[in-house]
């Protein structure tokens, strides 16, 4: 099994590495949040419009490694229609996966396509990576200005 996830996280970040969805800037977005990781480099802008606590649209503009690409790329695909509550829960077990608290199994399947990020736990250098966008989406949901960094 571990073969078969590693196989597929190799996929699914080259593809969305390669063809980030909704990577573009969003003129009429009712929140914008700068991220970045100095680590890394990894510099993003996170766009978020909200209509009645409901995620209608999200996306991002920046450069990154190819962790970070993928994680923000996969993130916009799934929060897009959830709610605020939703989306903050879906972080929260993300963050707690790619950082190592949690090995649950049920809570990768719960995760969906972000469980191939999973294995960055063994890279601590790479949880910023993958959670950087994470990290900036959760500023845009508590409506927090100023930079968001991994640091």
């Amino acid at each position: 099994m571990l073969d078969q996830l590693r196989e597929l996280y190799q996929e699914v970040v080259f593809d969305h590495n390669r063809n980030p969805r909704n990577f573009r800037a969003m003129a009429d977005a009712d929140r914008k949040v700068e991220g970045f990781n100095p680590l890394c480099g990894d510099r993003i802008t996170l766009y978020l419009k909200l209509r009645a606590g409901v995620i209608e649209d999200v996306s991002f503009q920046g450069s990154g490694c190819a962790i970070s690409t993928a994680s923000a790329s996969l993130m916009t695909e799934i929060v897009k229609g959830q709610t605020e509550q939703e989306a903050e829960r879906l972080f929260e077990l993300f963050h707690r996966i790619t950082t190592g608290q949690d090995d649950d199994l049920a809570n990768l399947e719960q995760i969906g396509k972000l469980a191939v990020l999973a294995g960055v736990r063994a890279y601590p250098a790479r949880v910023k990576c993958a959670t950087l966008a994470w990290h900036s989406l959760q500023a845009a949901l508590k409506n927090e200005a100023g930079t968001v960094s991994t640091e």
